[in-house]
């Protein structure tokens, strides 16, 4: 990934990026050619007992039974790609358009590629923990979070069997903020306020994300 030094993250913000994973795009090379699934995963950071091989931690999640990816050999590491919030960025919004029109539109975004051996779980119990942890992630902030427990057993045992636990062993992370840091703060707040004003909701995620930059200056 090209990254350049004022796109380059802090291990603190990749670390929030990674503890707030939605889904995520998995991607493998294999003798059939590149296979890509989305899938929900979670992040477990490294122990002081991490071997070298997990020195990033690890990702987790599972797919369908009848999905190729888990069963087809991959060719070297897997690619994992997070994403944070993007957005385009008018250059209506600088004051520098105003002062010498040298200016031009782009698009901010957070996004990490993961790179890690890619480990198959075809274990029932491996798979209903991941399950569990997801779920407990996922529904945390409801009044009445639902629980796997609500549902009947035997139909949880059935689901559980027409899925695969996939985790990745992180060997390295590449990760970029782009949030305009490249802009002068005047060009910064006008982009964070035409977010707001014109993208509506779409664009708060990554105007919040823009003015914790800004601030972490």
């Amino acid at each position: 990934m090209y990254i350049p030094d004022h796109f380059r993250p802090t291990d603190d913000d990749v670390a929030e990026l990674l503890a707030n994973i939605g889904a995520a795009d998995l991607i493998t090379s294999t003798a059939d050619g590149l296979l890509a699934t989305m899938l929900p995963l979670i992040h477990q950071p490294p122990s002081s007992s991490s071997s070298a091989a997990t020195t990033h931690g690890r990702l987790m999640g599972h797919v369908a039974r009848n999905n190729r990816q888990w069963k087809v050999p991959p060719i070297g590491e897997a690619l994992v790609i997070i994403r944070g919030p993007d957005a385009y960025i008018s250059p209506a919004w600088y004051p520098a358009k105003r002062e010498h029109g040298r200016v031009v539109p782009t698009w901010n975004y957070i996004t990490a590629h993961i790179h890690g051996e890619l480990v198959i779980h075809d274990d029932a119990a491996w798979v209903e923990a991941n399950v569990r942890a997801l779920v407990a992630r996922h529904e945390a902030a409801r009044s009445e979070p639902w629980s796997v427990d609500d549902a009947p057993l035997p139909y949880i045992e059935g689901q559980l069997r027409a899925i695969v636990g996939v985790e990745i062993l992180i060997s390295r992370i590449e990760a970029k903020f782009k949030l305009s840091q490249n802009r002068s703060t005047a060009d910064i707040d006008g982009a964070i306020a035409g977010l707001g004003e014109e993208a509506g909701a779409s664009g708060h995620p990554m105007a919040e994300a823009m003015r914790a930059a800004r601030e972490a200056r």
